[in-house]
């Protein structure tokens, strides 16, 4: 069972506000930097697995990633350097309040999730080398945001400390072979750019709305709902994996179209068509190159028919197979199954709360409540093997 409470955690996210002592642009939220991370430690991981044969754990990278992500929710407005000091001096004791404050919430939780979160905040050697990677990517989405912050106001004092401070980090993890191509500021920076650009595009973009969300942080929310869901109908590592990690980036070609809302789309007949065809031409001709041919080919797994049901079969992708055959019959790691309809409805879901929670702050428009109404009413009674995602939607319909 996914309890409201976890899920009104993710979305708290969107409100912490990072770098507010310093001059800020634009707005930073810990949302979207979370979401930027593990876009990087995707990157990285791929990187390490396939020019070093790195043996890499995805599914621990995932479920450290989100437990990494809960931890700072928890622990809101410490500031990097005083956090870190408590964390070495105080950290097991930080640690115990964090899973208690988050048991009533995660217990539920299948695959052990809650074992799993205890073990990764008090044991240092589980997940040791996905934790390193997580670490790395952690600092690289913080030098991305921090260069925006020292290019508007290099000025201010104390910053170039700050400067050291993060460039330092970053150093230390010079032997992983994507920290070293990502400083060269070529094609595997240009891609890691282009994904930080997406927390610039702001959901529901026509309406004034409170917490306000990115299309970056919105695929973070939709990717975390896809793990959860996936470990509720008992799916196997790779097809957690796939469902997350296409979770993760399913937005990504709006990164060249912006994000154009769905009565847009559906207003005139076969324009959803034509934008589809523009993000699949755009995707091979600016993003693609900026990728590995390995990560090309997932890349295309996961972004063609993003919201189609797949799986890999004698080599050969085959899509539109059944939900019911996929838990049946494909349910194996061979398979790479991908739950494009899952991720239909997370991404659905996603939206629904991010319309409702803004009514719920006062924040409202006719944009806001016909689209609630109307979200509602289309995927109530979606349902995927033995998950009814009724449940959740009623959480915020009231």
């Amino acid at each position: 069972m996914i309890r409201k409470g976890l899920i009104d955690r993710l979305f708290e996210a969107a409100s912490i506000q990072r770098w507010n002592d310093h001059v800020r642009p634009v707005e930073f939220t810990e949302l979207d930097k979370q979401a930027h991370k593990m876009i990087i430690a995707y990157v990285l991981g791929k990187m390490e697995e396939h020019e070093r044969q790195a043996p890499i754990d995805w599914r621990r990278l995932i479920e450290g990633g989100i437990f990494e992500f809960l931890q700072r929710v928890i622990l809101t407005d410490i500031k990097p350097p005083v956090f870190h000091k408590m964390m070495r001096e105080k950290g097991r004791e930080i640690n115990e309040l964090v899973i208690e404050k988050l048991t009533h919430d995660t217990r539920d939780i299948k695959g052990g999730f809650l074992d799993k979160f205890r073990n990764y905040l008090l044991e240092r050697d589980y997940s040791r080398f996905e934790r390193r990677l997580l670490k790395a990517a952690h600092y690289l989405a913080t030098h991305w945001e921090f260069q925006i912050i020292y290019n508007a106001a290099p000025f201010v004092y104390g910053i170039d400390r700050t400067k050291e401070e993060i460039e330092n980090q970053i150093e230390d993890h010079y032997d992983l072979i994507g920290v070293q191509k990502i400083s060269l500021r070529k094609k595997s920076f240009g891609f890691i750019d282009l994904c930080g650009q997406l927390r610039f595009q702001l959901r529901w973009a026509h309406s004034p709305r409170v917490p306000r969300t990115s299309v970056l942080g919105h695929m973070l929310i939709v990717a975390m709902l896809s793990y959860f869901s996936s470990v509720e109908i008992d799916a196997c590592n790779k097809r957690i994996c796939n469902n997350f990690f296409a979770g993760l980036l399913h937005d990504l070609p709006e990164v060249l179209t912006r994000d154009i809302i769905s009565p847009v789309k559906s207003s005139v007949e076969g324009l959803d068509a034509i934008i589809k065809t523009y993000e699949r031409i755009h995707l091979e001709e600016r993003i693609l190159p900026l990728l590995s041919q390995e990560m090309r080919e997932e890349f295309i797994y996961f972004l063609e028919d993003e919201f189609e049901n797949k799986i890999i079969r004698g080599g050969k992708v085959v899509k539109g197979v059944s939900s019911e055959e996929i838990i049946e019959r494909y349910n194996e790691d061979r398979y790479s199954p991908l739950d494009g309809c899952l991720l239909r409805v997370c991404d659905k879901l996603a939206a629904f709360i991010e319309a409702s929670l803004s009514i719920q702050h006062g924040i409202k428009s006719y944009h806001l409540e016909d689209g609630k109404r109307c979200l509602y009413d289309a995927n109530k009674d979606s349902m995927i093997g033995n998950l009814s995602f009724g449940y959740i939607f009623d959480y915020y319909f009231k």
